[in-house]
């Protein structure tokens, strides 16, 4: 293979491809090697009951397919929680998909970063960067690689727009951002973020807070979305939302991004609108063949 003409970007689906024949998530790894998509993100977003035994099982699948792995962590999770018991109860939950998901050789852990609880955002920001600096500390010390990655969220009163992460990443080792192209789209409420420029605009944001290699070790979620004033309703496939996904793919292109773009659409639509954001991709780099990404 000519490896001058390696693809940047790896396609894949967040949770089991609703056509994978077999249950489980060594057979969802499985058929997405079949389906010639080279990412799976593990949903693990109610808990994480996932046996040594099985997190073993896992790691061998993505080795023999060739097929890179994330995990989103439970969504019960919110750095900014109101008592100590709910904090507890919430770190619990991050580390454990921590553990578990490098256990399972996955690089990227996904989580929800929370809520501002109608606080000043800089009050909100401060305590996630006190907690993010405390669970970055516990990886380390615990010999795991792995990097932490809070997604950009769709409503207003969430805690997570793009500056806020990029920051939250240049200033804690060990975090980067999951950016949720819907999310941002839907979070203003108001239909913006969504053209060319504003796409192009946001990765010159993450070029200049975190530099090319903050473009190189891209995850990405995309989606179709529903949102109203207050922000996103609900994901919704490529054919049924107003995303403007081929000029977002093409700022991609033109930016050298690389790294993982993970399918969030609803099932049974997020197989479907996986392979049509990779073969759009790659009409968009003029490649007429089939290319094996760097698993590197």
């Amino acid at each position: 293979m000519d490896t001058e003409r390696r693809e940047g970007l790896r396609f894949g689906t967040v949770g089991s491809p609703q056509t994978a024949s077999l249950s489980g998530t060594p057979a969802a790894i499985r058929h997405i090697k079949e389906l010639q998509l080279h990412h799976l993100e593990i949903a693990w977003v109610q808990s994480v009951r996932v046996t040594d035994e099985t997190c073993t099982q896992i790691k061998n699948a993505s080795t023999q397919s060739s097929v890179t792995l994330s995990v989103h962590a439970p969504y019960f999770i919110n750095l900014n929680s109101q008592t100590t018991e709910l904090m507890e109860k919430s770190d619990a939950r991050l580390l454990a998909a921590i553990r578990r998901g490098c256990l399972a050789g996955a690089t990227d852990i996904i989580f929800h970063p929370g809520s501002y609880h109608s606080q000043p955002p800089e009050q909100v920001y401060e305590r996630a960067k006190e907690k993010m600096i405390e669970i970055t500390g516990i990886i380390r010390e615990e010999g795991l690689d792995v990097t932490v990655r809070p997604e950009t969220m769709g409503k207003s009163a969430m805690f997570g727009d793009l500056d806020e992460l990029l920051q939250l990443s240049r200033d804690v080792p060990g975090v980067l951002p999951c950016i949720d192209w819907a999310h941002l789209h839907a979070r203003r409420g108001d239909g913006s973020f969504n053209s060319y420029d504003e796409f192009a605009d946001a990765l010159t944001r993450v070029r200049d807070v975190l530099g090319v290699e903050g473009l190189k070790r891209s995850h990405f979620h995309l989606s179709g979305i529903d949102y109203g004033a207050k922000g996103e309703r609900a994901h919704l496939p490529l054919n049924e939302a107003d995303l403007r996904y081929r000029e977002l793919l093409q700022a991609f292109v033109d930016f050298g991004v690389e790294g993982v773009v993970a399918v969030e659409a609803p099932p049974p639509f997020h197989t479907a609108d996986a392979l049509t954001l990779q073969a759009t991709y790659r009409r968009l780099l003029g490649q007429e063949e089939v290319l094996e990404p760097e698993t590197d």
